[in-house]
């Protein structure tokens, strides 16, 4: 596909899903820490666990980088319960808080200001975090302009034959960098989109293609 029509459809893509749901309000947090927080508690398990976890956080007081840091880790994991996986999820939020403290001073700010490749480089050797983490940190806790990509938009997008079905990360996160602009803004709501599409309409087993706002893409 020559890349004016892979433009074409892919903006096509984003007006309709954009016509069709609105604005999700993605991501929601009240701090960036927050937003962080979340990206590292939502491996493997529902936002609704999240949301539960995170509520605990605030009521414990432990929803700031310098509390985070100071608290035990077996206390973390106790507050973080109901995001599964806690005490494996505790561990990655210690070691994001070790890299943030020990390279940016406990900075948040500090740490946004690196250029971004730079910072995703250091951010992908903490342990834990992988592609799909880090890429939501930058873009919804650090408003930088990368696409986050996960299984939700791999299946659209193949479903589509806009990618093959065994398309990596890399390269499914080429298509929007290489097509759209680099807009922070539009590539959060895009991402909302697609997740809102895959969850309601292109479901894994048994898609409701007869209602699905881009079948005609």
């Amino acid at each position: 596909m020559n890349i004016t029509l892979m433009k074409k459809r892919l903006r096509r893509l984003y007006d309709t899903l954009y016509k069709t749901f609105g604005p999700q309000g993605w991501w929601p947090a009240d701090t960036r820490f927050e937003v962080i927080v979340g990206a590292i508690l939502t491996q493997n398990t529902a936002w609704s666990n999240v949301e539960k976890a995170i509520r605990g956080l605030k009521a414990a007081k432990l929803l700031t980088p310098s509390a985070m840091y100071r608290v035990s880790e077996k206390k973390l994991a106790a507050a973080i319960r109901p995001s599964g996986y806690y005490n494996i999820k505790a561990a990655r939020l210690k070691s994001f808080l070790g890299f943030l403290f020990t390279d940016y001073g406990g900075s948040l700010s500090r740490m946004f200001c690196r250029d971004m490749p730079a910072l995703r480089r250091e951010l992908l050797n903490v342990k834990g975090l992988g592609k799909e983490t880090v890429d939501s940190i930058l873009l919804y806790a650090g408003a930088r302009p990368i696409f986050v990509v996960d299984a939700y938009t791999r299946r659209i997008l193949s479903r589509h034959k806009l990618i093959s079905e065994d398309a990596d990360y890399d390269t499914t996160q080429r298509l929007f960098m290489d097509h759209l602009p680099h807009d922070n803004a539009m590539f959060g709501e895009y991402h909302a989109l697609l997740v809102r599409l895959a969850k309601d309409i292109c479901k894994n087993k048994n898609p409701r293609c007869g209602v699905c706002p881009v079948k005609k893409l």
